[in-house]
């Protein structure tokens, strides 16, 4: 596929806002605030960073709370352009809690970045299966990592599902208009 297609879905999925497959966490705490600044189209000043760090350094966080608190600081890494930082938090919170689909769309994020689509197509299929929310992302994630890989039928499929998913959401519905779909 040429560098333009790929660099196009690069800038699509930037456009999906990652912010929006944060991990909400209760209370007025620094990991609280965190999830605060994930779910903020802004991009992240340093002091926010810090709040992140010391939530999962200092704060007394049940697990699952860490385990959102790392997919919150991925985010915030990954906008701020720490990437590979951000694809490390994702990691960490796929191992400690597989589970959490919102770690495995923002690892797809970060690794279409980073690796390109052949890595990133296997953590959109997981947030697919274990239901990211909204489960839209995903859905346009996989779509956009299909399409980089050439696969235009599984890309329209998955753009299409996204649209149906999120009716307001402008950008699959523009992805659709690029296609051409004729019978056979």
């Amino acid at each position: 596929m040429a560098l333009r297609t790929l660099l196009a879905c690069v800038a699509c999925l930037a456009l999906a806002a990652p912010g929006a497959a944060s991990v909400m966490v209760i209370g007025g705490s620094a990991a609280r605030q965190c999830y605060e600044a994930a779910e903020s189209p802004l991009t992240p000043r340093p002091e926010t960073l810090q709040l992140c760090d010391q939530a999962i350094d200092v704060e007394p966080l049940s697990e699952s709370d860490r385990v959102a608190t790392f997919v919150n600081r991925g985010i915030l890494r990954v906008r701020a352009g720490l990437t590979v930082d951000g694809l490390a938090d994702f990691d960490e919170a796929i191992r400690r809690d597989p589970s959490v689909a919102e770690a495995w769309f923002n690892r797809g994020v970060a690794l279409m970045r980073t690796a390109g689509p052949e890595r990133a197509l296997p953590a959109f299929e997981e947030a697919v299966a274990r239901g990211t929310h909204p489960p839209a992302l995903a859905y346009f994630g996989r779509g956009a990592a299909h399409e980089a890989l050439g696969n235009l039928r599984a890309a329209y499929a998955d753009y299409r599902r996204a649209s149906e998913l999120d009716p307001a959401w402008e950008r699959p519905r523009a992805e659709l208009a690029r296609f051409s779909v004729r019978g056979r």
